[in-house]
């Protein structure tokens, strides 16, 4: 494991700058929200979905259901069960471990799943899950930071959302590099793009990961025959 570990950090810090800015905005959101450290840290532990926690500081509020914090949950989240669908088999392979990458499985580490291959001497399994792990203590770390910071020094955090935007564009083009098979990249850039100009930005993303995914499904074979062709090379 402290191979693993020791493999995985290079390949996480993209994340690390990522989560911790964007964790630290959480934490001083929470902060003025009257909340703090141990709460950011309890909070993000046990829900660990960025988008998904900005949302719950609405939540702490009062005034919702818990039938309208489900459904908000879903439909925030829904996404998650498309990465999972091409990790099944994978993850099955890792034990006891394979429940916790279920859990663990956000957008950026699965990004750094899809691309990253564990070194020579180095267990597939145990470079995952060391990805998986650190991920999350990094935004466990910038949450409590963001609280601690929020308390002391007050600041206007307009624009520090961006740092997740900015993470995306990084993996993204990683990935780019990374393979010679465009069609994936581009097929879901297209879906998206088609169904933001027809659905507009707030009933878009589903529709379009939906569309991506069938379009994937159709065209499997090729593209993993182009992949396995590159793997040779």
């Amino acid at each position: 494991m402290k191979k693993a570990f020791r493999a995985a950090f290079p390949v996480t810090v993209p994340v690390l700058l990522g989560y911790l800015f964007v964790g630290l905005a959480f934490g001083v959101l929470l902060r003025q929200g009257g909340y703090g450290p141990l709460w950011a840290a309890g909070m993000s532990a046990a829900v660990y979905a960025g988008s998904m926690q900005f949302v719950m500081l609405n939540f702490l509020g009062g005034g919702f259901s818990l039938v309208q914090v489900a459904l908000m949950t879903l439909a925030v989240n829904f996404r998650h069960l498309f990465y999972g669908l091409s990790f099944t088999e994978r993850f099955r392979q890792m034990g006891k471990k394979r429940w916790y990458m279920i859990y663990a499985l956000t957008d950026e580490t699965y990004s750094l799943l899809c691309s990253q291959r564990a070194p020579e001497g180095v267990e597939q399994g145990q470079f995952f899950f060391a990805i998986a792990l650190l991920d999350e203590l990094y935004w466990i770390a910038g949450a409590v930071l963001g609280t601690v910071v929020g308390g002391l020094l007050p600041f206007d955090t307009t624009g520090i959302d961006f740092a997740m935007t900015a993470l995306f564009i990084v993996i993204a083009v990683e990935q780019w590099q990374a393979y010679k098979s465009r069609f994936p990249a581009l097929w879901g850039a297209g879906c998206a793009l088609a169904c933001l100009l027809l659905l507009g930005p707030d009933k878009f993303l589903i529709p379009a990961l939906l569309l991506a995914v069938l379009g994937l499904l159709a065209c499997s074979r090729p593209i993993v025959k182009k992949l396995g062709e590159e793997g040779e090379q």
